[in-house]
């Protein structure tokens, strides 16, 4: 009893830190009849069953702190009424000594919550006013907000949506007292992924936001200009509202019911409002720190391009002033709050090109004859099948005792089957999705290079098996496959060809020697080859792959790289955010330094060779660039919002940065400061760099932190931007043309073997479009040719 007294004055001193448990009173005392004294002046009075406080009762500590209520065999019980000398009190219900249920709870600094407890600590739905007067009603678990919930601040601001561990994340809106709205996804407190801000004029602006500053292509549509469907909106800026590619984290926007209509009217400049810093224990939003999440877009800035031909930084207060019904609207492209692409664009123009991509979008769906027929439901349950299959192979070859892998351990016939019924069975438990059978292959093969990758087994289950499922996502190829991502990005699930399966199976002791020998080797990892049986005996065949792209910075730009030419352009129209762009596409070169060169090249050559002698063509490589915000022109760029864990700096109110922005720079290795988790695309040891005479090297990129730099995943390179000689579409401005820029890269499609078919496609296309620019070569050819574009293509040597 005196440890919850004291837990409870300690918590009330520190403003709300979690409640600690109770024990029985000490039976050592001085009895009357209903009545207790003990030896160190706490004095209860009440009823009792034999020794114990037992009914309705009333305790007092000797310090003057107070419980009057039910009790139990000795313990707190019932509902009750707790007050402490500081003057904070509990009133509610208390279990087993803890408070449990429901009750109301005021802490001495006059703050107020009333809801739910489990424990000593808030849980469930609960409603609390903060000292300040800040408001919080909603969902909170072990003590924090999270789930949906409302947050109004004392200034008149509000967000509604969801949160996880005190901080908006998920879904949700921001409205300031100004008449600004936001509604769009959020991450860890900022606004993170795709969203739609409105002004308080009318304006409004789509697009992407990362860590709260615009990041990527959105679409400016100023004060009384012809706003079109959201819909076409996402869909110009190649957004798939059924799949999430913009953010998985994020449900799907459906905005449009969100958009307040509101009469144009002449604002100033909005105030800084802040909402960070989620006090421990309390859940309150502190009002002196700037955050992303608080900071309207109000009075923003941009660059445009005036007569003189230079750049000016101008308030978007007076453009919103532009005339009634204009149909002009700003394209825009941002790199972390810096805009670095703008293009003016009529509205019609924009309707048409957005109507345009929706036909193609929807004539490539009925084109994909396997996404056809595993559509909707069907491919819900093929997720669900997914799942469990692979949480019971997994469960089956984990505890079987570790041991080199043998012969026999290859092949077809080296394989777990099962028949998973929708009521169960006595080896598998009933589920929601349809009766299949399930073919696990080679499953001690690769239980051992999920160890040679460094995979936990555990994270590698709740990864693709865990309660939040899988993304489905749109195909970036020709092939039609499905395409799965696990809700932490860090693993690609792909449907294969039967031909594509025989492929891996017969490979599979080589590639598995190759990655033993090479653990920096740029081919992709594979995790696990399976294939579930449906009714009706449609069987679909699965690989588990690393995710290239899983890194906390945005990928900017992708390319499928093969060094072929025919075909190897995308049509402009056909260009989104998401877009995967091929070899013509390329507008940049990359310089990186010596070393890192060089090591990129041995393994390209080592895997080219092992490709090469496994009679395989069509390989390409996958390319991700993460762009640094380039130096502003005139010192002038747009302002970032502040994170918590960041200094506070001047900030813009629309994740615009207002600083220079500085580059890449390269430290010393040390493993004490980085993460050295092992991820699904993470490989050996740290690359040395010749600028650092050849040490091993870490990567500080501003904003984010320190990341280890490895064989095709955080490494650095100068983009050289190869503008075109003569610029046909005057209303498009490219600003920079030297960014710094971090890599992320792979082998892919490798899977393909020169067989009796492609070599009649070679001798076919030969003729028709000339045997050097045709994708199909035999295999020495094809690995010569594909590392010859790399090197003086994509990573040219210092010039």
């Amino acid at each position: 009893m005196t440890r919850l007294k004291t837990l409870f004055d300690e918590e009330s001193k520190a403003n709300d830190e979690q409640l600690g448990p109770s024990s029985c009173i000490n039976v050592e005392s001085v009895e009357r009849l209903n009545e207790k004294a003990f030896p160190n002046g706490d004095l209860y009075v009440g009823d009792f069953k034999e020794i114990l406080p037992h009914g309705k009762g009333k305790y007092t500590w000797s310090d003057g702190t107070v419980y009057d209520g039910d009790w139990e065999a000795g313990k707190m019980a019932g509902k009750g009424l707790l007050i402490w000398p500081s003057g904070a009190k509990y009133n509610g219900d208390i279990s087993g000594g803890y408070l449990h249920g429901f009750g109301a709870f005021t802490a001495s600094d006059g703050s107020i919550y009333e809801g739910h407890w489990r424990m000593n600590i808030r849980h469930g739905y609960g409603k609390k006013k903060y000292s300040n007067s800040d408001i919080y009603e909603g969902e909170w678990k072990e003590g924090e907000h999270e789930g949906k919930g409302i947050y109004f601040w004392n200034n008149g601001n509000k967000y509604t949506g969801n949160w996880k561990r005190g901080k908006m994340h998920g879904r949700g809106v921001m409205e300031w007292i100004n008449g600004d709205h936001y509604n769009g996804c959020w991450f860890n407190g900022f606004r993170h992924g795709n969203g739609i801000y409105q002004y308080a004029d009318g304006g409004y602006y789509f697009g992407t936001w990362t860590r709260g500053l615009k990041d990527g292509k959105g679409l400016f549509y100023p004060a009384g200009s012809k706003r079109p469907s959201l819909k076409k909106c996402c869909t110009s800026l190649g957004y798939d509202d059924d799949h999430k590619t913009a953010l998985p984290q994020c449900s799907s926007l459906h905005l449009e019911e969100h958009i307040v209509k509101k009469p144009s009217i002449k604002r100033s400049l909005s105030e800084k409002i802040s909402v960070s810093g989620v006090l421990k224990g309390s859940g309150r939003m502190s009002s002196k720190t700037a955050e992303s999440s608080g900071l309207s877009d109000s009075g923003r800035e941009f660059v445009h391009h005036n007569s003189s031909g230079t750049f000016s930084f101008d308030s978007d207060a007076g453009q919103s002033e532009l005339q009634e019904n204009t149909a002009v609207i700003y394209e825009r492209e941002y790199m972390q709050g810096v805009m670095i692409k703008e293009r003016i664009r009529d509205y019609n123009e924009l309707s048409k090109k957005a109507e345009k991509k929706t036909k193609f979008h929807a004539k490539e769906t009925q084109k994909s004859s396997c996404v056809g027929i595993f559509k909707g439901h069907n491919s819900y349950h093929l997720m669900l099948n997914l799942q469990l299959g692979i949480r019971y192979t997994v469960g089956k070859i984990t505890p079987v005792p570790k041991r080199e892998v043998r012969a026999a351990d290859f092949g077809d016939r080296a394989r777990i089957t099962m028949f998973f019924p929708k009521k169960g069975s006595q080896f598998t438990p009933p589920h929601k999705s349809i009766d299949f059978y399930w073919k696990d292959y080679c499953p001690m093969v690769f239980r051992h290079l999920r160890e040679l990758f460094k995979l936990d087994a555990a994270e590698y289950m709740m990864s693709i098996c865990g309660d939040d499922g899988l993304t489905e996502i749109s195909s970036p190829g020709k092939s039609g496959s499905l395409f799965y991502l696990s809700h932490d990005d860090k693993f690609v699930i792909k449907t294969l060809k039967k031909s594509e399966l025989k492929v891996l199976l017969k490979m599979l002791p080589k590639y598995h020697n190759h990655v033993k020998e090479h653990e920096n080797t740029l081919i992709t990892k594979f995790f696990g080859l399976h294939r579930i049986t449906l009714p009706g005996r449609r069987k679909v065949r699965f690989v588990v792959m690393g995710n290239m792209f899983c890194t906390e910075l945005r990928i900017h730009r992708r390319y499928d790289l093969k060094g072929s030419t025919h075909g190897r352009i995308t049509d402009k129209d056909k260009i989104h955010e998401n877009t995967t762009l091929k070899d013509l596409d390329l507008s940049y070169e990359f310089h990186m330094d010596k070393s890192l060169r060089e090591f990129l090249f041995d393994q390209i050559a080592d895997d080219c060779a092992f490709l090469k002698s496994q009679q395989i063509i069509d390989y390409s490589l996958l390319l991700g660039l993460h762009f640094r915000a380039p130096e502003p022109l005139d010192g002038l760029v747009e302002p970032p919002n502040i994170s918590p864990n960041m200094q506070s700096s001047p900030a813009g109110q629309d994740g615009e940065v207002l600083f220079p922005s500085k580059g890449f720079v390269l430290l010393a290795h040390e493993p004490s400061s980085v993460n050295t988790d092992p991820g699904p695309h993470i490989r050996g040891r740290a690359l040395r760099a010749f600028s650092l005479g050849n040490q091993e090297v870490d990567i500080m990129v501003p904003g984010t932190g320190r990341l280890r730099v490895q064989l095709g995943v955080n490494m650095p390179a100068r983009a050289n931007h190869k503008l075109p000689q003569d610029e046909s579409d005057s209303a498009e401005v490219e600003l920079f043309e030297v960014y710094d820029v971090i890599l992320y890269m792979g082998i892919i499609d490798i899977l393909q073997e020169y067989n009796a078919k492609k070599k009649a496609e070679h001798a076919y296309k030969s003729v028709k479009f000339g045997p050097t620019t045709i994708s199909v070569v035999e295999p020495e050819l094809y690995a010569n040719r594909f590392t010859n574009f790399l090197k003086q293509k994509v990573f040219p040597g210092q010039p």
